[in-house]
Parts: C-alpha cells; sequence; structure tokens
C-alpha cells in the first residue's frame, strides 16, 4: 500500500465522512418472496369431462380475473371405481393424470399458463399439482 494519497482523494474521503451516508451492505441478501394471489379448485368425485370442462373454465376465469397460482386437487385415485374394470386404463382415466394431459393438449390454456408442476405436501401432495398463469396484461 502506498503512503501517497492525493488531495483530491483525502477531499473525497472527507466528504464521504462528513454526510454520515450509509451504503447497503452488499453482504446480506435479502430474499423478496413472491406473493400470489392463489385460487384453489377440487376436483374428487367428478367424471373426466366434467373434470376437464371444469377446470378449463376455471383457469381462464382466474386468469381474467389476475389470479396468478392455481392449487389443483385431483386426489390420487385410490377410490376410483376403474381398478375394477379390466378393460381401462389405471392411469389414464385417474384425474390426477388426465387433467394435466387436457391441460397441457390445449393450445389456448397452454399459452395462458407459465408452469405447472407438482403440489408441496401442505397443499395436497401427490394428489394436487399448481398451475401458474402468466401475468395478465389487460385492463380491467
Amino acid at each position: 500500500m502506498t503512503d501517497n494519497i492525493s488531495e483530491k482523494d483525502k477531499k473525497d474521503w472527507e466528504n464521504f465522512i462528513s454526510k454520515n451516508e450509509r451504503l447497503p451492505n452488499k453482504d446480506i441478501k435479502i430474499d423478496k418472496k413472491l406473493t400470489y394471489k392463489t385460487r384453489s379448485i377440487d376436483l374428487h368425485g367428478y367424471t373426466l369431462d366434467k373434470a376437464n370442462k371444469l377446470i378449463k373454465d376455471f383457469i381462464i376465469k382466474s386468469y381474467q380475473e389476475k389470479i396468478n397460482k392455481l392449487i389443483v386437487v385431483t386426489g390420487k385415485g385410490i377410490h376410483s371405481q376403474n381398478v375394477k374394470d379390466p378393460y381401462v386404463s389405471k392411469d389414464l382415466s385417474i384425474l390426477k393424470y388426465s387433467v394435466p394431459e387436457f391441460i397441457s393438449n390445449n393450445n389456448n390454456l397452454m399459452k395462458i399458463i407459465y408452469e405447472m408442476k407438482d403440489a408441496k405436501i401442505e397443499d395436497g401432495g401427490a394428489g394436487a399439482f399448481y398451475i401458474f398463469l402468466k401475468k395478465n396484461k389487460s385492463i380491467k
């Protein structure tokens, strides 16, 4: 380190000290938690056709109302009656698998959906999933 400090640097330092200005501490990271407007729907007991119609209307209405997080409860399918029918696929007729598939194959819905992912245990775990909607930029 040099002992040769210019007069300008000394003056700048004195000005800085005299102002009592606080600098932000870059070592402290503040996590901004996103706040979501959340709405949920429970599809237990609905037929596949009824559930698909209901979820389509629910997503569109939520988007129009500027809701950005949806919790869709489908259940795990453990009480599904299709287990008794050997001609019905155990995976495809259960809402847990069919509803997300229906949504993914609907281009109009996918245009307003940012992301779909499995729900946390407190929101239904394996029997539910999240839909995060894109920001609705229309003026209401």
